[in-house]
Formats: structure tokens, C-alpha cells, sequence
């Protein structure tokens, strides 16, 4: 197959969520955290076009969630599944549903961390600020504490909309850390302190990462140093390590030369490096 080269000269507009255009920290993670269960069930049922409130209505009369009510449902699907994986004209449930059949849970949810993250800034700066920072001094655990004091620092440096209630705040770093145990970064459960748990960026999500950000218009260089790929814990020297690892497998071609790193495109689009993904 024919490869393509891009260079730094790439003139497509780059739309890369909410979380690199300065947005608000909010209280949206309340609504539900990882929703890992919940989320492959609506996929199961979303088909494309499907609008917010159609999906809904399908959701309510599936029989898929017996244990949650009209109103909690709603709150899912519009505060949660909607702003994740709805956007950009519903390409991360597209891409997700194309791949659910194929790839393991692990590799959906590191998936579903990206777009979480990308749909709530709070949850990627404390994955990338605290957690990994936790993770490469060699600390066991991650507490509510920690999570709460990031959450006042942001509330200091003028991220929120408002000052948050000492309830809210409590509250929000127990939805930080309980979102990235359901994500798998920390262990599960009721508990103050989580331990720690490996984690690792999967073939499946590094080569989706890499292929999103090319396709959303970023250079080769540039895509490198993403903030999205801190999400794994990657600076730019394991960020052109995994591509070289991706190579190997067929998904692309990198050619490093100094500083100067250019990458060939073996896939032309998302749901052409999906398909190829999902064929294994």
C-alpha cells in the first residue's frame, strides 16, 4: 500500500478538545465516572445519526438497564456519553463501536480515558499532573487528599467558573480517583487511598492516538509532543519508541534523523485504521 508523508507544513484546522483551548474545570463528572459497562451498552444500541435524545428513548426501552432509573439514565446518556464520544460528529462512537467486537476491554477503556479526559479537562491534568507524577517517584498510592488539594490549587488558579463548596471539592477529587480506577490506573473500591496499579499504553490505543492527532491536522514533530499522549505517561522519546513499536507492526513508517522526525501514513483514514485494527 501506498504510503503518505507529512511534513510540518500541514494548513487543516486542528480541533483537539476542550482540554488544550483553556476550558473551565467543571462538576461534570458527577454524572458518572468511567461508566465502562454503561458506555459498551449504549454503543450497542447507538447507530450513526442516532441523535442524543433518540438514543435515550432506545436506551429506556431496551431493557439493558434495569437498575437505573428514566431520570439517571438521561443524565448518562446526555452529561455523560454525549459530550465523550457524540462530538466531532460522533467519531468516537463510531470508531469505538467498529472496534468493540475485536479488542480487548483494555484497550477500549484506555480509549474511553482519552475521550473522558478530552470531555473534562480535570480528569486529564490530574491523570497527567498527579497520578503520573505519583507513578514515576515510586509511590504505592494515590489519596482523596492529593486529589483534593489539586482540585483547590485549580480553584486557586482561577480553573473553575467559581469557587467550589468545600462539599464540591470533596466530592470532585472522589470522582478523580474513582474515574481512574474505573479506567484501571487505581485499584477499585470504596477506599481514601488507591493503590497504584501498572499501566501502560496498549498497540491499539497508541496507534489510534497517533492516527487522531495526524488526522486532526497536527506535523509529525508536533505530534510528538501532545499532551494527550502524558495520558500514558509519555514524554516525547517514548512517544517516537511506541510509533517505532507500531512500525514494526505494519501501521506506519517512522524515519528519525536528530530532532526531525517523519512519520508515513500507511491508513488514509480513522475508520480505515480501525477496520485494519479490528481485523486483527
Amino acid at each position: 500500500m501506498r504510503l503518505h508523508f507529512s511534513g510540518e507544513a500541514r494548513l487543516s484546522p486542528i480541533s483537539l478538545g476542550p482540554e488544550v483551548t483553556g476550558a473551565i474545570y467543571t462538576t461534570q463528572l458527577q454524572a458518572g465516572l468511567g461508566l465502562v459497562a454503561e458506555t459498551k451498552a449504549l454503543l450497542d444500541l447507538w447507530v450513526p445519526g442516532m441523535s442524543t435524545g433518540e438514543l435515550q428513548e432506545v436506551a429506556r426501552q431496551s431493557g439493558s438497564f434495569p437498575m437505573i432509573t428514566a431520570r439517571r439514565l438521561r443524565n448518562i446518556v446526555t452529561e455523560c456519553f454525549a459530550p465523550r464520544y457524540l462530538v466531532s460528529g460522533a467519531s468516537p462512537a463510531s470508531h469505538l463501536k467498529m472496534l468493540m467486537a475485536s479488542v480487548p476491554l483494555a484497550d477500549l477503556m484506555q480509549l474511553m480515558l482519552l475521550f473522558t479526559s478530552r470531555a473534562n479537562p480535570i480528569l486529564g491534568d490530574f491523570v497527567r499532573e498527579i497520578y503520573w507524577s505519583r507513578y514515576a517517584g515510586g509511590y504505592q498510592q494515590v489519596s482523596n487528599e492529593e486529589a483534593r488539594a489539586f482540585v483547590e490549587r485549580a480553584i486557586d488558579d482561577g480553573l473553575t467558573s467559581k469557587r467550589w463548596s468545600d462539599t464540591t471539592v470533596r466530592r470532585v477529587a472522589g470522582y478523580l480517583t474513582g474515574c481512574c480506577a474505573d479506567y484501571g490506573l487505581l485499584e477499585k473500591g470504596l477506599r481514601s487511598n488507591r493503590r497504584i496499579l501498572p499501566y501502560r499504553a496498549t498497540t491499539t490505543a497508541s496507534a489510534y492516538l497517533a492516527h487522531d492527532l495526524h488526522f486532526k491536522g497536527l506535523g509529525d514533530n508536533a505530534l510528538l509532543t501532545h499532551q494527550d499522549w502524558q495520558l500514558f505517561g509519555m514524554a516525547r522519546e517514548d512517544v517516537i519508541n511506541e510509533l517505532k513499536r507500531l512500525a514494526l507492526k505494519g501501521h506506519l513508517i517512522v524515519q528519525a534523523a536528530g530532532d526531525v522526525v517523519r512519520i508515513g501514513w500507511k491508513h488514509r483514514s480513522m475508520e480505515a485504521l480501525c477496520d485494519d485494527i479490528s481485523k486483527g
